[in-house]
């Protein structure tokens, strides 16, 4: 989904999410584009269809819909949205806690949801953004937004905090957060030979998980700076 740099221009008033917020890829609210976790920050850029209204996330720009059913979950936001900003060195030394974050989900009963960016369900972006943000470090949406953000790197200067691309030569379609030793974490579907969060090696011989992934190896990124939309 492409996002449009001028919908946030459209209203001023930001909502706050009052619980986790499913966020739709359409007005008939049956497919998931991602989540707004309980205190994220939204604007509302369309109430005229009757099932749904559209919105526009504060924190990546992303947009979608929301069921009419769960506008209670919103209220009028008392606190203005703002993002830190942080230095590349405050960065690296946040990466520690945002690794102990992935392995804290990985833990826990899970499975891969697409759209998924709250837990304990995620898709593997969702949990590279959730990861991020819960130490105050904004990442774009999808996979490839991620990778066009970041500063690429080589394969070969892999650090842990870095993340890992995979997918086609044209597009990113999956990353996974780097750990060290040759070895990531990421959330991978069911046709993958995996239904959730997991380690593999980057490398053409770990099991078959792995080498799935290790042939669609597009590159690397580190994160430098902090999102804005």
């Amino acid at each position: 989904m492409v996002v449009n740099s001028q919908i946030l221009k459209l209203h001023t008033q930001a909502y706050q999410c009052q619980a986790d917020l499913n966020i739709y890829d359409s007005p008939e609210c049956k497919s998931l584009a991602t989540q707004a976790a309980k205190g994220r920050h939204l604007y509302i850029t369309n109430m005229d269809n009757e099932t749904a209204i559209q919105v526009c996330l504060c924190a990546d720009g992303y947009p979608g819909w929301v069921s009419r059913q769960d506008l209670g979950l919103l209220q009028v936001a008392t606190v203005a949205y703002q993002v830190q900003s942080l230095t590349t060195e405050e960065i690296k030394n946040r990466l520690p806690q945002v690794i102990h974050f992935t392995h804290q989900a990985m833990s826990q009963p899970n499975y891969y949801l697409w759209g998924g960016t709250v837990g304990p369900n995620y898709d593997c972006s969702g949990l590279m953004q959730a990861a991020f943000a819960s130490v105050g470090i904004n990442l774009p949406r999808d996979a490839y937004q991620q990778e066009a953000f970041l500063e690429p790197i080589p394969i070969s200067d892999l650090q842990p905090g870095d993340l890992v691309f995979f997918g086609t030569p044209q597009k990113a379609t999956h990353v996974g957060l780097y750990l060290g030793d040759g070895k990531y974490i990421h959330s991978s579907g069911r046709e993958q030979g995996r239904n959730g969060i997991g380690i593999d090696i980057l490398s053409e011989q770990g099991d078959r998980v792995s080498q799935s992934y290790y042939k669609q190896l597009r590159g690397a990124g580190r994160v430098v700076r902090v999102f804005i939309p």
